[in-house]
């Protein structure tokens, strides 16, 4: 995996509203970018930041006419952070859940992917650049309390596999980030110990930077990453007995 220089290059980030991706957002900034697109479904709240190189588009990643308009917009573009997404379903027998899975998908899988097919000859044009997928130790391993958006991430997990491949053909580095829990809104019922988007943000940039295919940006990620690659069969156990764990303490 070649490594990607971040000072000076020319960035898209989705979802760049609240969460890991402000926090990339204001990361890349920090870094030096000439210039960064951020993106999200209502743009206005990223005018706080207030940097004449950040440039804001609105984006909503199951909207294939403003997927085509955001790639006609950032033609410039040379590093993609695939990151908006979504968790919902709980359970299984959830009268909701098939709605809900299907939104997961729909945001945090077709999204992704929509988003490479609108992007990719753009990063071909520009030299090769990278994408850089940012998925879930859950979908590593499924974690049971989040059953279908763990599925979704294990969906983008694969497609990040592939593009790695099909992708490398034309120049372009693929990453795969892999946090645990992050202090973000999506995660904010879980009661787990949770690094800080911030943190989790400048070590994203440090892998892309180091040329890590598979970065896992947060301590929880490190240990369930390593335990990941000597048992799957380990950390799927290691996520059944988390999930007890919070069932346990939701029903005390």
């Amino acid at each position: 995996m070649n490594p990607q220089r971040i000072e000076g290059a020319v960035a898209l980030v989705t979802g760049a509203n609240r969460g890991i991706g402000r926090a990339l957002t204001e990361a890349l900034l920090s870094r030096g970018v000439r210039k960064v697109y951020a993106t999200a479904r209502n743009p206005e709240a990223l005018h706080a930041l207030g940097d004449e190189r950040l440039v804001s588009l609105r984006l909503d990643v199951t909207d294939p006419d403003q997927i085509r308009a955001a790639a006609e917009a950032a033609s410039d573009v040379e590093l993609v952070f695939s990151n908006a997404g979504v968790v919902l379903a709980t359970g299984i027998a959830d009268p909701a859940v098939l709605d809900q899975a299907r939104r997961e998908m729909e945001v945090n899988y077709f999204g992704p992917l929509r988003l490479l097919h609108g992007l990719a000859p753009t990063l071909a044009t520009n030299g090769g650049g990278a994408v850089v997928t940012i998925g879930s130790a859950a979908g590593l391993s499924n974690l049971p309390i989040s059953p279908t958006y763990s599925a979704s991430k294990a969906a983008l997990h694969s497609l990040t596999q592939a593009a790695r491949v099909l992708l490398g053909a034309q120049g372009t580095s693929v990453f795969g980030v892999y946090p645990g829990p992050v202090d973000t809104d999506m995660t904010r019922e879980l009661a787990l110990p949770k690094a800080s988007p911030r943190d989790v943000a400048f070590a994203i940039l440090d892998g892309i930077e180091a040329g890590q295919e598979d970065i896992f940006p947060d301590a929880f990620a490190v240990d369930f990453g390593r335990q990941f690659l000597s048992s799957p069969k380990a950390a799927e156990r290691q996520m059944a007995a988390i999930t007890a764990a919070m069932l346990s303490r939701s029903a005390a």
